[in-house]
């Protein structure tokens, strides 16, 4: 669900930052899949216990995985966020569709 509104947000707005939000949107939803995947129900955090050698432990590498994108996520998003306003900065607008017939005629600002 939280995926499909990333994507009807991606798809149907034109605002650049709109659309970076949406993209946000989606990489939390797949984050949050992963994790759950990684869970065991009654699961006990991965750090061994000598006191309880037959605890079931989650599994930590969906968790460590996602932690990864989730830097590489806000490092993409710094990089997204600095070319919409060198956009904006040379188009005037952060509207997708403006920019795209600007550069179709020419024009700058």
């Amino acid at each position: 669900m939280l995926f499909a509104i990333g994507t009807l947000t991606v798809v149907t707005r034109e605002n650049l930052f709109k659309k970076l939000i949406g993209i946000n949107i989606m990489e939390s939803a797949i984050f949050l899949v992963f994790i759950a995947a990684g869970n065991i129900r009654g699961g006990a955090v991965p750090i061994l216990d000598p006191e309880n050698p037959g605890a079931v432990y989650i599994n930590p590498v969906p968790s460590a995985l996602m932690l990864t994108g989730i830097v590489v996520s806000v490092s993409v998003t710094a990089f997204a966020l600095a070319l919409i306003i060198r956009l904006y900065r040379a188009y005037g607008t952060t509207d997708a569709n403006q920019i795209a017939q600007m550069i179709r005629e020419g024009t700058r600002r």
